[in-house]
């Protein structure tokens, strides 16, 4: 097994305590790339304000973030707007959803051993016939959806065994970083992300929000008009404006 190697601590912009790398999306596909080629253990999450704040809220979640992960993007406009008020801009905003589709197309192109787990068993079977029918080079090693039985330990172990190069878990945060956090202690040489709802638009059970919603960083509201359920979930978003508006003060 490789030795265990983190990327170097550097670049980092801190918001709320969680710190994300200062990279564009080409510079995050180029150093996947060479983690990947080099067979090392990267686990990646992609945080947008919900999750800065369930971090805030919750400590083990917060020691994973910063203990555990190799590379934290910027998912979400309010986090690179966040950045900007803090006086430490981002480039630019990198979606879990375009990470996830573009990680997809590398393991089809290089045949790479894949292991999907999470989403409800309809939306699991989708994706196996869109990965069938649309990246039939993938070796999809796993495919499971998120109501196992066991605990994570058990999980981590039955995906081990089937040796990937790749893990997506959509289990939603924490369980999902949870979940990747084990393989990543465990050394296992592969990418994990956590994907949220990916496997969702990904299956086409569910519409990513049209073109010229993602061009004007207003996917968020698209997802609250199409499902009015969220608008809970979206408060959460100005008392993250406040906290940041705080710890800018408090430097």
């Amino acid at each position: 097994m490789k030795k265990r190697v983190r990327c170097v601590e550097m670049d980092k912009v801190n918001i709320l305590g969680v710190n994300f790398d200062n990279k564009t999306f080409n510079q995050f596909q180029n150093e996947f790339i060479s983690r990947l080629n080099d067979h090392l253990s990267t686990f990646v999450v992609t945080a947008n304000p919900e999750i800065v704040m369930a971090a805030n809220e919750n400590p083990e979640f917060m020691k994973i973030l910063k203990n555990d992960t190799d590379y934290i993007t910027a998912d979400g406009i309010g986090i690179v707007k966040a950045a900007k008020m803090l006086k430490q801009p981002l480039p630019e905003r990198v979606t879990g959803y375009d990470l996830f589709t573009w990680l997809m197309s590398v393991a089809n192109d290089r045949g790479s051993r894949v292991y999907l787990i999470g989403a409800k068993p309809a939306v699991i079977h989708a994706v196996q016939a869109k990965v069938a029918k649309e990246y039939p080079n993938i070796n999809l090693v796993g495919a499971e959806d998120g109501y196992f039985k066991g605990d994570l330990d058990l999980v981590a172990r039955r995906i081990q065994k089937t040796h990937p190069d790749m893990v997506f878990a959509a289990l939603g945060f924490p369980k999902q970083e949870k979940l990747l956090a084990i393989l990543r202690r465990n050394e296992t040489p592969a990418l994990m992300m956590g994907v949220g709802g990916s496997f969702d638009v990904f299956s086409g059970m569910v519409k990513r929000a049209p073109e010229g919603f993602q061009k004007t960083h207003l996917e968020w509201f698209y997802r609250l008009i199409t499902n009015p359920s969220r608008f809970k979930r979206m408060m959460v978003l100005p008392k993250f404006v406040v906290r940041v508006k705080q710890s800018k003060r408090g430097k």
